[in-house]
């Protein structure tokens, strides 16, 4: 089981390796974390937790240190956000992917899912390459959705590297060799993001590598 907490702190060096030691000490495990400044001098962290015996003599462990200035309890973002699909092309041929995503995902997170869709509307080989390379640092993504109309060159290698990461990727039937790199090719977009949720969903019975055609 997975705890989530969010500390409110003092932002200057060394604050954090000395809360993240005292976690440590604890033979807790931080699986995930994001970091940002709410103002100046001030930041809050959010961390997701394994193996926490006891959550609330870990926060109040943690609160007193004196860097920091309050701990709450929340939800892993597993639970609020859940599997994501992300989406990335062309703005006309995302938006129609993301349609058919986020009225699938509607289906199934009515039936208790969580499933999130991100897009991101963009054009141009090294730009695409760097946010479909960037896909793999990303937490909680179970599939890559490329929509657009000619993709290639470099960016077949990040599909590779998204791949072994063990995402599933998705291309549009688009000119350019991306589409020899995909676990699945479908022609019309609304329906490439219904199969991408489909991918993930625990309420669907669809496995995409079965699937050995363009659709």
């Amino acid at each position: 089981m997975v705890d989530a907490i969010t500390l409110y702190m003092l932002d200057k060096p060394g604050v954090l390796k000395k809360l993240s030691d005292y976690i440590a000490k604890k033979n807790i495990n931080i699986v995930y974390t994001y970091m940002h400044v709410e103002s100046k001098g001030y930041a809050s962290t959010y961390l997701e937790l394994d193996h926490v015996e006891d959550i609330t003599e870990l926060i109040t462990g943690l609160k007193s240190f004196p860097e920091v200035i309050n701990v709450e309890s929340s939800s892993s973002m597993d639970k609020v956000w859940g599997k994501r699909i992300i989406i990335i092309g062309g703005g006309a041929q995302v938006s129609q992917v993301a349609l058919g995503a986020i009225t699938e995902a509607d289906r199934h997170n009515i039936r208790g899912e969580r499933i999130s869709v991100d897009t991101l509307p963009l054009a141009g080989e090294q730009k695409l390459e760097e946010a479909v390379r960037a896909v793999c640092s990303l937490s909680r993504v179970g599939v890559l959705v490329l929509a657009g109309s000619l993709m290639g060159g470099s960016i077949v290698n990040a599909i590779d590297e998204v791949k072994k990461s063990g995402i599933k990727v998705i291309s549009l039937n688009m000119v350019g060799s991306v589409r020899d790199h995909a676990d699945l090719v479908v022609t019309d977009p609304v329906q490439a993001g219904v199969m991408a949720v489909m991918t993930v969903a625990n309420t669907a019975k669809f496995d995409i590598d079965r699937v050995n055609e363009v659709l």
